[in-house]
């Protein structure tokens, strides 16, 4: 289905900006959870706006590997389109429940298990269309890669969380499907599982995901059927049966490891850290993404993050213990005020997601 509704978003988007009104940008609300909590939207100063209104697919060429959607396209509708063709999104984005869309994935900004080998969200953002605070309708990018006027500010719009603009349209680079692709398991000790990681990154293997949980060591190869093949005895273990169940489940957190009464942390370090922590662990992105349930306090679980030279976000909650407590890492004051800068040009009067993604911006 295609819906252009761009005149009515602008138009609410203006509106707010006369009345002083607040803005809860919502799309397929399946990441309502990440983030700082949402504005109150019993509040009469606070408004909801829905971009599910806006979708489609407004340009697919296969052999120029790109597509462009509106934000509100649900995310498996593009998936599905891309698997008739063989290709695919790179980056794995995680959908957290039926009605994602493409807009959440970028305004998140967040990659599944093949980040470390295929790329971010960032890296496949050629170009996007925002509404801005000020109620402008602006265009940074386009669809291919060397068009590059304007490609940096496209990439300031992924993990923004709506902060920056209300995303209209985005542009991505997508990638062939894999013709073989295989997970080898191998039991080992989390010591070894992080040797073995360092060991294989210097090695030509297909690799496409490295995790490790409970005493187990995941592979994943994909490739051509040859070198797949040929990787899997040099990589030797178990070969998982149902393997791509497992990896969605790791990506929509369905797997085992995710149930927990405890709040859920992730804390993203430069690859193969070896980070002494006594919670139990499920790493990934090849020892690049730790996931932990703690209840410590963020100072603690932040200091943990930052000696590896990483950053911890509280990526849900559980209880109100942590409700009011920032859920990303804090900014040193340089970074911090590039932060400011960006809100105060794209968004001057704070009317777009205020808070959500760093309580006073």
């Amino acid at each position: 289905m295609s819906v252009n509704r761009t005149q009515e978003l602008q138009d609410r988007v203006r509106a707010a900006l006369n009345d002083k009104t607040m803005l809860k940008i919502v799309g397929g609300n399946s990441k309502e959870f990440y983030g700082n909590p949402s504005l109150d939207s019993e509040n009469n100063k606070t408004e909801i706006i829905e971009t599910r209104i806006h979708q489609g697919i407004t340009s697919y060429e296969p052999s120029e590997l790109v597509i462009t959607a509106r934000a509100g396209t649900p995310l498996k509708e593009i998936e599905a389109l891309l698997a008739e063709n063989n290709q695919m999104l790179p980056f794995e984005p995680p959908h957290f429940g039926e009605h994602a869309t493409l807009g959440g994935a970028i305004a998140t900004g967040l990659s599944g298990s093949r980040r470390p080998f295929a790329g971010s969200a960032r890296d496949f953002v050629l170009g996007t269309k925002i509404i801005s605070g000020k109620g402008e309708i602006m265009s940074f990018g386009g669809q291919v890669i060397k068009n590059v006027a304007g490609y940096d500010v496209s990439r300031l719009m992924v993990g923004a969380m709506g902060t920056l603009g209300l995303l209209l349209e985005i542009s991505i680079k997508v990638l062939p499907r894999p013709n073989t692709e295989v997970t080898q398991c191998i039991a080992m000790s989390q010591q070894q599982a992080l040797k073995t990681m360092r060991e294989f990154h210097q090695t030509s293997l297909p690799l496409s995901a490295l995790a490790y949980e409970n005493e187990k060591l995941y592979v994943r190869l994909s490739g051509a059927e040859s070198a797949v093949t040929a990787a899997q005895k040099k990589v030797s273990g178990e070969t998982m049966l149902h393997a791509e169940n497992f990896w969605r489940q790791v990506n929509e957190q369905l797997h085992p490891f995710f149930k927990s009464n405890k709040p859920l942390w992730r804390l993203s370090v430069p690859y193969i850290a070896a980070i002494d922590i006594e919670e139990k662990s499920f790493i990934d992105w090849s020892g690049g993404l730790y996931w932990i349930h703690s209840d410590k306090e963020a100072e603690e679980i932040q200091q943990l993050a930052s000696a590896q030279g990483g950053a911890a976000t509280l990526f849900k909650v559980t209880d109100n213990s942590h409700a009011y407590t920032e859920r990303f890492a804090p900014l040193q004051a340089k970074i911090k005020q590039f932060h400011v800068n960006l809100k105060m040009r794209f968004d001057p009067y704070g009317i777009l997601n205020y808070g959500r993604l760093y309580s006073d911006l």
